[in-house]
């Protein structure tokens, strides 16, 4: 049961540390995804992106609804299926994305400075690729 103990300490201080860096964002959760996978991964339909954030399809179609009201994401009729569309993320989009995530990252990167010595950064920045490896396989 130690490896089930471990399991619930990673889980309670990775989602707290989520928690806690997206305190600043100025965006819902679900439309900064949205943005991120269309950034990322290029045009999906609601559907996918409803399937790739494991939400329902009309939690989906509300964030992407928001986004093209905002002008962040714009809708095109699917190529191959005339009853979808595609999504594609905007300039406009692109540059609130990455706003967002540089207002997360400068509050990690302050908090990281201000709270941990040098050597804790370093021991931290060891566990990043252990981290990614976890993250992959719950991918899965």
């Amino acid at each position: 049961m130690v490896s089930d103990a471990l399991a619930e300490e990673l889980r309670h201080a990775i989602g707290g540390l989520v928690r806690a860096v997206r305190a600043v964002d100025t965006m819902s959760a679900g439309e900064a995804a949205v943005l991120g996978y269309l950034d990322r991964d290029g045009p999906h339909t609601t559907a996918e992106l409803a399937h790739r954030r494991k939400v329902t399809h009309q939690s989906a179609a509300k964030s992407v609804k928001e986004l093209i009201g905002a002008g962040l994401v714009r809708a095109e009729p699917h190529p191959d299926d005339g009853r979808k569309h595609l999504l594609y993320i905007t300039d406009t989009g692109r540059d609130r994305l990455r706003r967002e995530r540089a207002q997360r990252a400068t509050s990690l990167d302050s908090a990281i400075r201000d709270t941990l010595t040098p050597q804790e950064r370093q021991r931290l920045r060891d566990c990043v690729p252990l981290l990614t490896r976890l993250t992959a396989r719950l991918n899965e």
